[in-house]
């Protein structure tokens, strides 16, 4: 099983849903970035559910650093973050151990490790694991801050409720970034949040779009076939449980326009090159081109749910039922926008130091 993400910053994930601890290694962090814990714990906070629109489940991720950190910088070396998980319910899946839930890695898990994987709660394979992602991501995102590179998402859509477009960008991140509920438009979140209220009383889930917006990239970062922008991004976000889709700029909006709208076109100001629209997301040729880089990923609705589902029981290889009981969220969409800016704050920092070298963010 690789655990490891990164050319340059690295990052490597461990523990499981049910087990004592999760947590991460990060390596190739410059050193003399300034760690600030409180951040930190703010991150953690907006990964946490919030009351009924979310599982019961409540950690309260009391974060350690163990190694990486002296006297509130970097030292260079490995960075070890350790959460204990203190609000396990293992009992919730004894009896439906070798049940497949649909949807899950339940089967996929079994096939690949042969029944020596930890079942509870989904074992490593669970969305818990990005609690390690997010303390991780903090680290990176602090580095790119003072570097002047700001990410924020928003809750763009669920269940056909839209929020507003991005505005000023700078202005949009910095009110997101304090959110509780990622949402632009906060009459909105309220409608969106009532949808989920009502498909968690159906019993179902509901999913939803994540957009994504980075301020303050310079231009040139990326390289043009297997290592672009675009491919490096969706191969960490990709990694993120629950997504399915992932779109840069106008992504599949570009298949009714001609080239003469699609085109971004670039003009001077003030001794930059700009371009008049932000049509590609900010990237051309899989290299930023110093435009926000914009976009958007798709998060499936949570594969628990309390409606009876035909599944099959993979060690008697029998069919079954299955009916989701415990605890689940029934929509991990607003969870999950710090988990996008997480591994966006990773996979950035790992391309820019690729493209400037390690002391890059502290010069």
């Amino acid at each position: 099983m690789k655990n490891t993400f990164g050319n340059n910053v690295t990052i490597t994930l461990f523990g499981e849903s049910h087990g004592k601890a999760i947590g991460c290694v990060l390596d190739g962090i410059a050193p003399g970035v300034t760690i600030d814990e409180d951040f930190i714990k703010n991150q953690l906070s907006l990964r946490r559910p919030v009351g009924k629109i979310s599982t019961p489940r409540s950690e309260e991720d009391k974060f350690q650093i163990l190694s990486g950190v002296f006297q509130g910088k970097t030292t260079g070396t490995p960075i070890a973050i350790v959460i204990p998980n203190e609000d396990t319910h293992s009992k919730d899946y004894d009896k439906v151990s070798s049940v497949a839930r649909p949807g899950h890695a339940d089967f996929t898990a079994e096939a690949k490790y042969h029944g020596f994987q930890d079942f509870r709660g989904g074992g490593h394979f669970s969305g818990r694991i990005t609690a390690a992602l997010v303390a991780g991501g903090a680290v990176a995102a602090m580095a790119l801050k003072a570097k002047g590179i700001e990410i924020g998402t928003h809750i763009a859509e669920i269940g056909g409720i839209k929020d507003d477009d991005f505005g000023d960008l700078v202005k949009d991140i910095k009110s997101l970034n304090q959110k509780e509920f990622a949402v632009l438009n906060d009459s909105r979140g309220e409608e969106i949040k009532e949808k989920i209220l009502k498909v968690r009383a159906e019993g179902d889930s509901i999913g939803g779009i994540l957009e994504t917006a980075i301020v303050g990239l310079p231009a040139g970062v990326g390289e043009p076939w297997f290592d672009s922008v675009e491919s490096m991004l969706s191969h960490a976000l990709f990694s993120i449980p629950a997504v399915k889709g992932v779109e840069f700029g106008l992504g599949f909006g570009f298949a009714t326009l001609k080239g003469s709208e699609a085109n971004d076109v670039f003009y001077c100001k003030d001794g930059k090159v700009l371009t008049k629209t932000n049509n590609n997301g900010g990237i051309n040729g899989g290299i930023t081109n110093g435009m926000p880089l914009i976009f958007r990923a798709v998060i499936k609705p949570t594969p628990t749910i309390s409606l009876e589902q035909q599944t099959v029981d993979y060690k008697t290889l029998e069919n079954a039922v299955i009916e989701g009981k415990g605890r689940h969220d029934p929509c991990i969409v607003h969870r999950a926008r710090v988990v996008v800016d997480s591994v966006t704050a990773l996979c950035l920092l790992d391309m820019l130091t690729g493209r400037f070298g390690t002391d890059w963010v502290v010069k």
